[in-house]
């Protein structure tokens, strides 16, 4: 098969010299299968799931979310408030990136200042943060606009660089994602984390190794965790990948069709991990634009009228798609965030009723009484039948919904470049904080700016006077309470329709000890093979 061929890249090679003592007598190996490979290298450019699972085995956080969700030192061992607008953060001494730089207070403020850049997609990370500043050389405040008390939870997703070696490599500023840059960044990586690359082949398989220098490996850091290589594998196909585990070719599928979840449960050399991911399936409108882009109606937007897109919510039957399409891995919802969320409430969890004839109605009232047509853009491996679906639900009360299925990459290209009308996106929420989908997703793209995945540009005054509420609000109950209440003005105009919550079925033969994470992603560190 093609997956199995190895291509070593010498620039990697050139990049960091692999030590010696990075190679085993016998190494632990895990296979990972998974359906979409990282898009990039660079730890700043796309903020999309599958790149992160891989770059945050290289790069490390100031704070780091450990298998509990909670947070934990990372490469910071404290951090406190010291002012409303000014949190400090002290760093772990000795720490060394694998290229055998020492970490300092200076790597870490070009990290956030290099987050916050344009063509960063991490913006949603430091979106309070005005600046970083060091305060010596193993000391870093971050300075921010408002009080935010979410800056620990936010770091977690920050990977730290060091400043040197993106200078050298002419990566000082983020790879811009949505244009296609290619720069040193994207294909090679020099970080503090456990692992470090020794060949990466592009949508097929990465190899990492053991990192020598890493600090942890004195510390003691997951004493239990015994992989020394990580083969990262990109098996698009769900048959193929769920034949290379029933083979024995992997070890470990991360990406798991649910039709196969019942066979491989029956099967007493393989495990299933399962439940509830915390990360949310809805479809986005473009509602900014006078007139629909791919659509039969000329010179108006029917998703400008709030009737279309409530008509759009009744038509869907997601207990049928939960029950049907995806063999009951899925949770139904009317909320942007699952209950995981600080901000979650029971009031904004319900869903539009079902009824395809009030759909109907809707699009006459609304002048389109024979329907329309328009593309829908959605990405392939992980929600791509839900999207079959809901396009021949949409069909049957005239919305003649054309499925637009695009690799991962591309489709996250089209919707960062604002060029779909009509998608489906799966949302997590990496903070665990409401504010995190209030700011990116749902405010007008002048509040997220840079950092914006409002493609559809729904805005409300009302909604954004409430931003700047929620970010100054220093009790947590009335900030709670802030948070719901603009999900409430959300819902009611239906600025996103939400679908499910995500089941996330994971599968690994035996001798593979994991954790199952609502976050759906892992460290290797913490992984034991036999």
């Amino acid at each position: 098969m093609a997956w199995r061929r190895l291509v070593s890249m010498v620039a990697l090679g050139a990049a960091i010299t692999l030590p010696a003592a990075a190679q085993t007598p016998a190494p632990r190996i895990l296979r990972m299968a998974t359906s979409v490979d990282a898009a990039t290298l660079d730890p700043h450019a796309t903020n999309a799931l599958f790149t992160y699972l891989v770059v945050s085995q290289i790069y490390e956080s100031l704070t780091h979310r450990g298998d509990d969700l909670r947070v934990h030192p990372g490469l910071a061992t404290a951090w406190r408030q010291v002012e409303p607008t000014r949190w400090r953060f002290t760093l772990r001494p000795g720490v060394k990136f694998a290229g055998g730089e020492d970490l300092t207070a200076e790597d870490v403020v070009f990290s956030i200042t290099r987050a916050l850049a344009p063509t960063s997609n991490y913006g949603i990370f430091v979106d309070t943060v005005l600046r970083a500043e060091a305060v010596d050389a193993l000391t870093v405040d971050l300075v921010t606009r408002v009080p935010d008390a979410v800056i620990p939870d936010k770091m977690t997703r920050i990977l730290i660089m060091d400043r040197g070696w993106a200078e050298a490599n002419r990566s000082t500023a983020p790879q811009n994602f949505a244009q296609r840059e290619e720069m040193p960044a994207v294909r090679m990586a020099n970080g503090t984390g456990p692992f470090m690359i020794r060949s990466r082949e592009v949508d097929q398989r990465t190899i990492m190794v053991r990192n020598p220098l890493w600090w942890g490996n004195a510390a003691g850091v997951a004493p239990d965790g015994n992989v020394t290589e990580y083969h990262h594998i990109t098996l698009t196909s769900d048959a193929t990948r769920v034949a290379a585990l029933l083979s024995g070719e992997v070890d470990f599928v991360h990406v798991l069709p649910v039709q196969d979840v019942a066979r491989i449960r029956a099967n007493p050399r393989l495990r299933i991990l399962e439940g509830q991911e915390n990360r949310t399936v809805w479809l986005g409108f473009r509602q900014d634009v006078e007139e629909l882009p791919g659509s039969d109606v000329r010179g108006r937007n029917p998703f400008k009228d709030i009737r279309v897109r409530q008509a759009v919510a009744h038509a869907i039957d997601v207990e049928a798609l939960r029950r049907a399409t995806l063999r009951g891995q899925a949770v139904p919802t009317g909320s942007m965030w699952t209950q995981f969320v600080n901000g979650w409430d029971a009031s904004t969890d319900a869903r539009p009723a079902l009824d395809r004839d009030r759909s109907r109605r809707l699009l006459a009232e609304a002048g389109y009484p024979q329907g329309f047509s328009v593309p829908l853009d959605c990405p392939t491996g992980t929600y791509d039948e839900a999207c079959q679906a809901v396009s021949a639900m949409l069909n049957q009360v005239g919305i003649r919904a054309t499925l637009n299925l695009l690799p991962n990459a591309v489709f996250s290209q089209r919707v960062r470049r604002q060029e779909t009308a009509f998608y489906a996106l799966s949302w997590g929420v990496p903070t665990f904080d409401a504010s995190y989908t209030l700011r990116a997703v749902m405010a007008s793209r002048s509040i997220g700016g840079a950092a914006s995945w409002n493609i559809g540009g729904w805005s409300n005054p009302a909604f954004d006077a409430l931003i700047p509420r929620i970010d100054a609000e220093g009790d947590p109950a009335a900030r709670r309470a802030l948070m719901i209440e603009a999900h409430r003005l959300h819902n009611a105009e239906m600025g996103h329709v939400p679908l499910y919550h995500m089941m996330i079925p994971w599968a690994h033969r035996q001798g593979v000890a994991i954790r199952h994470r609502a976050d759906n992603q892992f460290q290797v560190r913490e992984i034991k093979v036999d």
